[in-house]
């Protein structure tokens, strides 16, 4: 599928929704895709992308930053703290801060270089103990605890369980944002994004439908 199809759906979806035409922000997910498929996007004019390991970003964003000039680049996977530092040199936002040793080690590096990526906190929604993610009983107070650190929230995401009603899970983290004061909700893939924006998402995660299956081997 086009990145113009994707994009025509967004705002048929938020249209649908009530919503402002163009709210919504679609983050091309871009992990595991080769540079020339990674390149026709940027051709497109698409500027803002989400890769999963910083170690992949670091070999693949700085030449294509030089090449095509200002693009924006979310973490979207887990942090290890020992990747913090270089995470924060790469990513204009972190999506996946999920616990307070991360926390506290983002700020520590924010004090230390005098900025620091926007932060979206990962709600474990379907509290699968598999998954990363703050439980949603334990989201104010961890949500606070980052405002104290002086981290700059900005939202919150979840991935909600593969054999779950996505929706309901769109709406629990939308009601976590809501009482929090929060307004960025980082929601929906490939296969529910238009579910996703009719419930408030700010950021939609798509790859495969944009870039094709991706090949692991």
């Amino acid at each position: 599928m086009s990145l113009a199809e994707i994009t025509a759906r967004m705002h048929k979806a938020e249209q649908a929704a009530g919503r402002e035409v163009g709210s919504t922000r679609l983050i091309a997910v871009s992990k595991v895709q080769p540079n020339e498929r990674v390149a026709a996007v940027l051709q497109q004019g698409h500027r803002l992308f989400g890769e999963n390991k910083v170690q992949e970003a670091a070999g693949k964003w700085p030449d294509f930053r030089e090449e095509f000039g200002d693009i924006e680049v979310h973490l979207i996977g887990p942090l290890q703290t020992n990747k913090a530092r270089q995470a924060m040199q790469l990513f204009d936002a972190i999506h996946s801060v999920d616990r307070p040793k991360l926390a506290n080690t983002l700020a520590r590096l924010a004090q230390e270089m005098g900025q620091c990526p926007e932060v979206f906190i990962q709600i474990n929604t379907g509290e699968e103990t598999q998954k990363a993610g703050v439980l949603p009983k334990d989201a104010d107070a961890f949500i606070q605890e980052c405002r104290n650190l002086d981290l700059p929230v900005q939202g919150l995401m979840c991935i909600p369980p593969v054999e779950e009603e996505p929706s309901l899970h769109f709406a629990l983290l939308a009601k976590i944002a809501e009482r929090n004061g929060l307004t960025g909700l980082s929601m929906g893939m490939s296969s529910d994004f238009e579910r996703a924006i009719a419930l408030g998402a700010t950021h939609v995660r798509v790859g495969s439908a944009i870039f094709g299956a991706r090949d692991y081997g």
